[in-house]
């Protein structure tokens, strides 16, 4: 192709070698009789180009006439295809002549509006060639093929895969085809490369949801409220570069073990290769490469200079710890003051032993620490304000959810009624608990089966769980529920409570059938049925259905995406300012607030820091045979078992016995096996885009482009610094209105405008188009009620 000069081509693709196949790309070279192909032609010093006379404009129509001959297009030369709703045809045109979802995002339609499509064209005769709408994450529907030969060519000279090839029909038309019946018998990688280069929808993605690429092609990294680069370091972990990987996840976490190990995993339920066969362990290889750290990216950190200011951090949880960490490397001299004499907030004293051993999270507090944290424990803090008059430049309340929720039900108050979190917190700071035989616990969350896990390690012989949603509503995690039931806790569901008896000292409670726990505004507000009440027995009762925060050291409400409070200077971040969640959410809103102190305290708000540097991903992934038929390396566990009659544990070590870590972590060939199963769907970021029939040309949005503006009706359209449509609008005046807006202030950059009497009907089909295109209205349209 020519630097600077547009030529249309359906075959031709910047990542591919030249193939002259679509013929539309054809151009007249002085001196030469014949038309040839750009792409397959090179410019050599003097020679004079022609690429809009007659002759080439002719023999491109043709050629995308014969290309459409076997093509839908009915829509293409639609006088109504601008606004149409595609749902129906005003036409009555069938189905299977019509273009596809893509139309108005199509390749092909681009080139043929710019091409031009010959007047005399005949109507698509539909060929009925299969369409396999079965096939994990993208559809194949071989009637759209145009046979141009791109998907075949990046699947085997880009990927290495070969798994497509071009096939002959009957008709003389020509498709691509997998190798073999099915992609996964033909060595698909499900790279989706193919779909990427695609210029029709003959490939196209299943998700068809509008919104950015990432959320739609990189659910992982999307998904994951930190944004951890999660395609970057499986690959890392795939070529055995392990240190490196943990680095890239310490970019942006400084507890990845601990999350290896309580993380709830959202990039799993969004991966997909589930949508295959099973999502790739990702929370397990995080932890793995965590735990083989030999610390070589501390050797990467690079020096900070002092700000020569001081922040204080109130709590020692995920959130102050990870706001410790980041706010050192930006230069602040740090103080966490911790309320109780453990460091680690909620991660030591809310989770028990055997999901994150007390080694694990000791290790990484001490990691911290040695960035420059300071961690004084035994501090408690009742007014946050007044750390600003001892001399702290700002003050983050990082103070978690630490108080339990209650059920507010008669009895409550009776001997025996515990409080899970109160009840987890003593056992993890090694305080002897003594429970009856029989214990009930109360809640379906997470908290709620730690606690029943951990009354039947401290002796209890009947743990039963009531909760009110059912197996499928419970907000605890499946595998934690599957792990508690392994080890003898029973849960009933849809139970509440009506109330707890006993005389001083709880005997039971009576559970009651739950109707609903919503109400008709979607708010937490549970009924129950009455006359379904029945009595239960149980020598301890453990409450574990919430948890609050404790907000009077705050100096008032918290404006949760900066964490800004009314206090210049204050800020809360983590579950303190968004309410209950999780540990990897507060990781991410205390990173965005720790920004805001940035900011606020006159730095750049920038906390991104490389530990490795990004290189170029290599495109070639090459033929795996064995690709599909890897198993997922997934949850392995050993069961925890209550001592048998006889047995005894050796004397002091009878707690930590009982404590053991469940969960196990891979080992070196696991982890690298699993990571090869990765389907590396950031590759497709790497695919350079197509190049497509220039833009219309934009006018400055200024006095002297605004006054060459006519005095008639029309329809202008405003677009910001990125070239991205701001507003579309129609007027009786298109000068006029430019004008108003200038005057009013807009931040347009840039503007078009088209003449049109029939304005409105002309604005509404560009809005509809654009609505189609992008899922939303464009920002600065008033329009929103018309569609």
């Amino acid at each position: 192709m020519i630097p600077g000069i547009y030529i249309p081509s359906l075959c031709s693709h910047p990542d591919l070698v030249p193939a002259g196949i679509c013929g539309i790309c054809a151009v007249e070279i002085e001196g030469k009789e014949e038309l040839v192909q750009a792409c397959e032609t090179k410019v050599t010093p003097g020679m004079n180009i022609f690429s809009k006379t007659k002759r080439v404009l002719d023999y491109r129509k043709d050629k995308l006439g014969e290309i459409l001959a076997f093509h839908p297009h009915a829509c293409l030369t639609c006088a109504q295809r601008e606004g149409c709703s595609r749902t129906q045809c005003s036409s009555n045109v069938k189905e299977d002549e019509r273009c596809c979802v893509r139309l108005g995002n199509c390749e092909l339609q681009k080139a043929a509006e710019y091409v031009g499509i010959k007047q005399d064209i005949p109507g698509y005769i539909p060929a009925n060639l299969p369409v396999f709408e079965d096939h994990p994450l993208f559809t194949r529907d071989y009637n759209l093929c145009i046979g141009c030969q791109r998907c075949v060519r990046i699947c085997r000279d880009v990927r290495g895969v070969e798994a497509l090839k071009i096939i002959e029909l009957d008709n003389g038309c020509k498709i691509a085809s997998s190798i073999e019946l099915t992609l996964e018998d033909s060595g698909c990688r499900f790279c989706t490369a193919c779909v990427e280069v695609c210029p029709t929808g003959a490939l196209r993605d299943k998700e068809t949801k509008k919104g950015r690429k990432e959320e739609i092609l990189l659910p992982c990294r999307s998904g994951c409220p930190a944004n951890v680069d999660i395609p970057r370091y499986v690959r890392l972990i795939a070529q055995e570069k392990f240190a490196e990987a943990n680095a890239v996840i310490r970019e942006t976490v400084p507890l990845p073990a601990s999350l290896g190990r309580v993380c709830f995993h959202p990039c799993e339920d969004n991966c997909r290769r589930g949508q295959i066969d099973q999502e790739i362990s990702i929370c397990r290889l995080k932890r793995f490469v965590s735990d083989e750290d030999l610390g070589w990216w501390r050797e990467q950190l690079k020096p900070v200079d002092s700000s020569g200011k001081k922040v204080a951090v109130i709590g020692s949880g995920p959130a102050g710890l990870t706001a410790a960490y980041f706010l050192a490397r930006k230069g602040y001299a740090v103080t966490v003051l911790e309320a109780l004499e453990e460091q680690g907030g909620m991660l030591r004293t809310g989770i028990p032993a055997y999901r994150l051993p007390k080694d694990v999270l000791a290790k990484e507090i001490q990691e911290i620490k040695d960035c420059g944290v300071k961690i004084e424990t035994g501090v408690k803090v009742a007014d946050s304000s007044a750390l600003l008059k001892q001399g702290y430049d700002a003050v983050l309340v990082a103070t978690g959810n630490p108080l339990a929720a209650s059920l507010r039900v008669q009895g409550e108050d009776l001997e025996g009624v515990i409080l899970g979190l109160d009840f987890l917190r003593r056992v993890n700071l090694g305080e002897t608990v003594p429970l009856g035989e029989k214990v009930a616990v109360i809640g379906g969350g997470n908290v709620a089966v730690d606690t029943a896990r951990v009354a039947l390690r401290l002796g209890a012989r009947n743990v039963e769980m009531y909760c009110l949603e059912n197996e499928q509503e419970m907000p605890a995690w499946p595998e934690e529920v599957e792990m508690a039931g392994k080890e003898g806790v029973t849960v009933h569901f849809r139970k509440g409570v009506a109330s707890i008896s006993g005389d001083k000292k709880a005997s039971g409670f009576f559970s009651i059938e739950v109707a609903s726990f919503f109400d008709e505004y979607e708010k937490f507000n549970p009924e129950y049925i009455p006359g379904t009440e029945e009595p239960v027995q149980a020598d301890n009762i453990l409450v574990s259905i919430g948890q609050r925060s404790e907000t009077s050291v705050l100096p008032g409400a918290v404006e949760i995406k900066s964490g800004t409070t009314p206090v210049a200077g204050i800020f809360a971040a983590g579950d303190v300012a968004t309410g209950p969640s999780s540990v990897i959410k507060a990781i991410a809103h205390t990173r965005n607030v720790v920004s805001e102190i940035d900011r606020f305290l006159g730095g750049d708000g920038d906390i991104k820091e490389a530990l490795v540097p990004v290189t170029p991903v290599n495109p070639y992934i090459g033929k795996d045979d064995d690709f599909l038929k890897r198993k997922r390396h997934g949850i392995m566990a050993r069961l925890w078992r209550p001592v048998q009659p006889g047995e005894c544990c050796p004397s002091g070590e009878s707690l930590s016995m009982k404590f053991f870590e469940t969960g196990l972590g891979l080992d070196e060939f696991m982890a690298v096996d699993e990571a090869a199963r990765c389907l590396q769907c950031d590759l497709r970021f790497a695919i350079s885009p197509a190049e497509l029939p220039p833009a219309e040309d934009l006018l400055g949005f200024d006095a002297e482009n605004i006054a060459s503006a006519p005095d008639v009706e029309g329809v202008y359209q405003l677009f910001d610094d990125h070239k991205e449509v701001m507003a579309i609008a129609g007027t009786s005046n298109l000068r006029q209105a430019l004008v108003e807006k200038m005057e009013d202030g807009s931040n347009a950059q840039f503007f078009i405008y088209e003449e049109e009497p029939m304005y409105t009907k002309r604005e509404s089909e560009l809005l509809q188009m654009y609505l189609q295109e992008h899922g939303k209205l464009p920002s600065g349209s008033d329009d929103d009620d018309l569609f």
